[in-house]
């Protein structure tokens, strides 16, 4: 970046761009003619998103120094959209540590303005009250604000769109379950916020003046209780009126585990969502409408909100999701690609099967793996350990996949993460369910040079310690079933689809 742009565009650093605010905020700044460098711990998970070609990705970690300073340099304005919520008992620690970091490398390398999403706190109400979750944002934002660096720390409740975490909860709690009975937040007043206003005041505020250094409360025009917004949604979804009865007995813990039972949104991260409801969450000013006027009809209303979130979700045009970000936790080593890997033992099953369709074919089939379409053998199997890694804590099955055809690295798909895609030849998964060791899944498109074409499976396991290995060879005997019957039922399927596409 040369930080004398002639054409006056302002040079924007991203953080969290593999997230569901960040993915989307990239385009925006983008379109608005600014450029972007992102700043991400696995550039690679960037690759396949349409506006990669277009912005700048770079290696580093937010609490990592130097490589924040690297990041900063020639950067007018840097976005701050990370969080640990749900690493551990530690996240309040990590997120103060690199919230320092970020400051002090922004003011040392002469960025113009920080600008930070966090989240909206009740007013009067003690900040050892609040949730860990909010407690947290709320430091951030100050630790921020005295960096010596013009900051605009955005506070936003629940935020509408297709993919949210917040919509996702609001969306399956009210589509599956007519009656239910609830915890009290239900009646919790909440001022929602649309995702594309969020994203519009985010990039808005990099032209902030430079005597701009405060928080803004951003919101929606509706203020509604949680119950409100699920009769609301179940109207703007053609759904019958819900019968709901609030109790006071569900406590957070309780209440994060009901969220995760009945949707894809885990437990471990149900529970910051749910605490945050406890109190009331409105706007108690609307200062940013000032320096950044919205355009006529916005900021949009609850009911559009939901609108043209569900229009997105039932067109499959869902750009990121909340499970785009990696779940906390979850490995992020590499497959070993050495043959005699020095790292320890690695166990394999290998199966492969003749396909009687050309490999253009079988690759449609690789790559429509998971969320409705299943994973082509025993599926009590696959849901019995989906319901055994969310009574673990993990994610389980359900957050199946963002695009029912076409999936790039990065995405989540049920409980794996696309590490690797070699377009009509590979697909590499890695495991983000809870395990004793790391495990990856590779599927293989081959043709077999007369038309027709070779499918090839791995399962990878590393143990950790004697509890993985006691754990491979605990569930190996099952591999036959599993793994075997995967192979031959991909091929079929396959097999079956070829004559149909060929008419």
């Amino acid at each position: 970046m040369n930080h004398d742009d002639p054409a006056g565009r302002l040079r924007c650093l991203v953080t969290g761009a593999t997230g569901y605010i960040g993915g989307r905020l990239v385009p925006e700044l983008l379109a608005a003619g600014h450029r972007v460098r992102c700043l991400a711990r696995s550039p690679g998970k960037l690759r396949d998103h349409p506006w990669a070609g277009e912005a700048e990705v770079v290696r580093g970690d937010v609490t990592d120094a130097a490589s924040v300073a690297e990041a900063m340099r020639d950067v007018d304005v840097a976005y701050y959209l990370v969080h640990a919520l749900g690493s551990g008992s530690g996240f309040e620690e990590t997120d103060r540590r690199a919230a320092h970091v970020f400051g002090e490398q922004a003011k040392a390398a002469g960025v113009r303005r920080i600008v930070y999403l966090g989240g909206l706190a009740p007013a009067g109400v003690p900040e050892d009250r609040l949730s860990p979750h909010l407690r947290s944002r709320a430091e951030v934002g100050r630790v921020l604000l005295a960096s010596g660096v013009p900051t605009a720390v955005l506070r936003a409740a629940v935020i509408i769109g297709s993919g949210s975490a917040s919509f996702e909860m609001l969306r399956y709690l009210t589509e599956r379950l007519p009656v239910m009975i609830t915890p009290s937040w239900v009646h919790t007043r909440i001022q929602p916020v649309a995702v594309r206003d969020v994203l519009r005041l985010l990039a808005g505020s990099a032209g902030l003046p430079d005597d701009v250094n405060r928080t803004f409360d951003i919101g929606g025009p509706d203020i509604l209780t949680y119950r409100e917004m699920m009769q609301r949604y179940a109207r703007v979804a053609g759904l019958p009126r819900r019968l709901i009865v609030a109790v006071p007995v569900l406590t957070p813990g309780l209440s994060s585990h009901w969220v995760g039972l009945v949707t894809p949104v885990p437990a471990s991260l149900a529970r910051p969502l749910t605490e945050s409801l406890r109190h009331e969450v409105i706007c108690h000013e609307h200062d940013i409408d000032r320096y950044v006027p919205g355009p006529p009809g916005h900021p949009l209303g609850f009911d559009e909100a939901v609108r043209l979130a569900l229009r997105r979700v039932r067109e499959a045009r869902v750009t990121t999701r909340w499970s785009s970000a990696a779940v906390p936790g979850a490995p992020s080593d590499p497959l070993p690609t050495d043959p005699d890997w020095a790292g320890g033992s690695l166990y394999a099953d290998h199966r492969e099967a003749a396909v009687d369709a050309p490999v253009h074919e079988l690759w449609r089939v690789i790559e429509g793996v998971g969320g409705d379409n299943g994973w082509y053998s025993f599926p009590l199997a696959w849901s019995l350990r989906g319901r055994l890694d969310r009574l673990a804590g993990g994610v389980g099955l359900r957050r199946g996949r963002r695009d029912a055809q076409r999936l790039r690295v990065g995405d989540s798909l049920d409980f794996w993460r696309v590490e690797e895609i070699e377009p009509g030849h590979l697909l590499r998964l890695r495991a983000e369910m809870r395990l004793p060791g790391l495990a990856w899944l590779e599927m293989y498109a081959e043709s077999d040079g007369n038309g027709r074409s070779r499918y090839r499976q791995r399962a990878l396991f590393h143990p950790h310690g004697l509890l993985g290995h006691a754990y491979w060879w605990s569930v190996s005997p099952f591999h036959a079933v599993v793994f075997g019957g995967m192979a031959r039922n991909i091929a079929r399927a396959a097999a079956r689809q070829a004559p149909a596409s060929a008419r």
